[in-house]
């Protein structure tokens, strides 16, 4: 028996819904773009800029999004009234808006401009009331300025509802109702992980990408300095799109070209060190797979996710992969390698990378990845940077010559140029892992398992008679659930993919913004194509890498020198962010800032004791009036995983007595007094 049609009728013309979950979808499934302000598709109904309004027969003037179409409505999207109204609510919108249109990053690309153009919003009536309140400039990753705000509550919404995360929150009511971080404190102090997707979301350029551009410009026209940069996978499918390329399209070598015309000396491709990042990554899961590691292992080339990790679940540590990402990789290599290569000293020798995503700004700036003294990668540009760089030039990308990245650091294969989606991290270890458990070589090298845009992919393969348990997850909601569920031992897996943007990186932070339906499957194809195309597919087929190890990273992946450039540490950031108690404070304004968690869950806490260990310790080498004590009351779930220590910015997990995490903190204390 056939389904019966469902028809309603839009501007006298009739049109067919099935299971659209409101009337404006029906209405845009019908070829008009009705306008809106607040509303996503991915995120939950929020209804409050009342742009979408119709006049539904027999009930009124609505907002279509919240409204379930149902057979025989009689519909018409545009009167006199709704748009006066429209009119009206983008003139309301513009006079509580920062309009210094010409400097802002989304001008040209924003939905407030775009609104008041095609409506015909030729005069704002309505004076600003607000105040200027001052740029949140505290984040490595990402400006705030809340002068832009119109309270549209999108990136509330996603960070809570895709990241679950919750960093931004609404304040206050009426006139005086902000969106603002937890206690109105600047966003670096909040539980933000720097994913970005905040400023993917907004309309208005409230929040944006924090930008290095100019202290590249700065490198790049500095004669002594010898500037390189690395470009990820997913950079070269997303810069087209500002220059009228088609979604997807890789223009890598065109982009080499406009680089090299900008004044990068050297022009390097991320997808090697991707390429290395799996000799380390998948030898590390093979190892913890054969001896009994620790299980599930999960990957660590998403910063946000690390940072997740760190924040919300760090008794999970343990389980994340100690390889670095590909652009710490890269930095290390570079460190390494091209002083002697390109005959530059080292302190003249500039690192930029290139990258989809803003954590990766978070991530250069890690004191842990610093080397004498300076950062291994000095500064990290978003695609948007690159692009807006190239326009400031006038190079026009569409009519370059195609140009290949510098050799040895611009060779890959397609496993690392995969990275950019996701599953593609665990497609290229899949590549690397099997090949070597099961001692043959690959027949087919697809795992098609991997791909796709379900929230959360699962599949077990036979790799040597024995079951191999793989699981990929994008957005961190999505990777909160699988934790809880491994945790309550609900779900048992072997090898864990994790990107915190949604479709991975080809969809992150700092990549063009689209409205475009499917472009993360079109980004992410692009990739898989530059895949097939490669005439090398495995990583571990990389002649330069195997090169590189001989050269300067002792021999082979897993190598003491590996895991003392290659590999990281983790550290347990859940208390920076519960409650706090002053216990000993210096009047200076350049006090060491010591804080120890004490956890409520356990009634002999022995952070209680590191606290007493710390303040008799202070006192007898007389730097009492020179510290700030605070004990954070840790309010997690966990009886035992919470207890840390952080001195200013370096935070010392627990060891395994309170006598050895005191040796590592007294360490810490005396260094950062050292020279004084």
């Amino acid at each position: 028996m056939s389904e019966v049609k469902k028809t309603l009728t839009v501007n006298n013309t009739e049109v067919e819904f099935s299971d659209e979950r409101n009337l404006l979808e029906v209405i845009r499934k019908a070829g008009i773009d009705i306008p809106t302000f607040c509303y996503h598709s991915e995120l939950s109904i929020y209804g409050a800029c009342r742009l979408c309004l119709v006049d539904i027969k027999g009930r009124g003037i609505m907002a279509s999004c919240s409204i379930k179409p149902e057979p025989g409505m009689v519909v018409q999207t545009d009167t006199k009234a709704i748009r006066n109204m429209r009119k009206i609510n983008v003139e309301l919108l513009l006079a509580s808006h920062n309009r210094e249109c010409p400097t802002c990053q989304r001008s040209a690309n924003c939905t407030l401009q775009d609104l008041a153009r095609k409506l015909g919003v030729k005069d704002v009536r309505y004076k600003q009331t607000q105040k200027n309140l001052p740029l949140d400039t505290s984040s490595p990753s990402l400006v705030r300025d809340p002068n832009k705000c119109v309270l549209c509550g999108d990136c509330v919404r996603v960070c809570s509802e895709v990241q679950s995360v919750g960093a931004l929150d609404f304040a206050s009511r009426g006139s005086n109702a902000r969106v603002v971080p937890a206690f109105d404190n600047d966003l670096s102090e909040g539980e933000c992980v720097n994913c970005g997707q905040c400023a993917q979301v907004c309309p208005t350029g409230a929040i944006v990408a924090k930008s290095d551009a100019d202290k590249v410009w700065e490198a790049i026209y500095d004669p002594e300095k010898v500037v390189v940069v690395q470009v990820a996978p997913a950079v070269r499918v997303g810069l087209g799109e500002r220059f009228g390329f088609k979604t997807g399209e890789n223009v890598a070598r065109k982009m080499v070209t406009a680089m090299k015309m900008m004044g990068f000396d050297h022009v390097y491709d991320t997808c090697f060190a991707a390429d290395m990042t799996i000799f380390e990554e998948a030898t590390e899961f093979i190892e913890r797979l054969t001896t009994g590691g620790k299980l599930p292992m999960f990957t660590s080339c998403c910063p946000a996710w690390v940072k997740f990790a760190e924040t919300f679940y760090p008794e999970m540590l343990p389980n994340v992969s100690t390889t670095r990402s590909p652009q710490a990789i890269f930095g290390a290599v570079a460190r390494k390698t091209l002083p002697a290569k390109l005959g530059v000293k080292p302190e003249n020798l500039v690192v930029v990378s290139v990258m989809p995503c803003t954590a990766k700004k978070f991530e250069a700036q890690l004191p842990k990845f610093k080397r004498d003294g300076r950062p291994e990668v000095d500064y990290v540009l978003t695609t948007v940077e690159l692009a807006s760089m190239i326009e400031s030039m006038g190079i026009k990308l569409d009519e370059l010559e195609p140009a290949a990245f510098d050799m040895p650091l611009g060779f890959s294969t397609g496993g690392g140029v995969i990275f950019g989606a996701t599953g593609g991290v665990m497609e290229a270890a899949l590549r690397f892992a099997v090949e070597k458990v099961s001692g043959e070589p690959l027949e087919e090298i697809d795992f098609k398992e991997t791909r796709g845009l379900a929230p959360r992919k699962e599949a077990t393969l036979e790799v040597a008679g024995k079951q191999l348990r793989i699981a990929v997850v994008h957005g961190l909601a999505n990777a909160r659930k699988l934790v809880e569920e491994i945790k309550a031992d609900k779900a048992q897996f072997d090898f864990i993919e994790v990107m915190a943007c949604p479709g991975g990186c080809v969809a992150g932070g700092g990549q063009p913004i689209t409205s475009e339906d499917g472009f993360r499957s079109k980004r992410a194809a692009g990739l898989y194509d530059t895949d097939k195309e490669r005439q090398v597919q495995k990583p571990q087929d990389n002649y330069w890498v195997d090169k590189c190890y001989a050269e300067a990273f002792g021999g082979r992946p897993g190598s003491h020198e590996a895991h003392t450039r290659l590999h990281t540490v983790y550290n347990n950031r859940s208390q920076l962010f519960d409650a706090k108690s002053p216990i000993m404070h210096a009047n200076t304004d350049d006090a060491l800032s010591i804080c120890v968690t004490i956890c409520t869950k356990q009634q002999d806490c022995p952070g209680q004791l590191l606290l007493g260990k710390i303040v008799e310790f202070v006192k007898q080498k007389g730097i009492a009036d020179k510290v700030n004590i605070d004990a954070a009351f840790s309010v997690r779930p966990e009886a035992d995983g919470t207890i840390a220590v952080s001195v200013s910015d370096i935070v010392i997990p627990r060891s395994d007595s309170v006598d050895a995490t005191f040796r590592d903190v007294k360490q810490a204390i005396e260094t950062a007094f050292a020279g004084k």
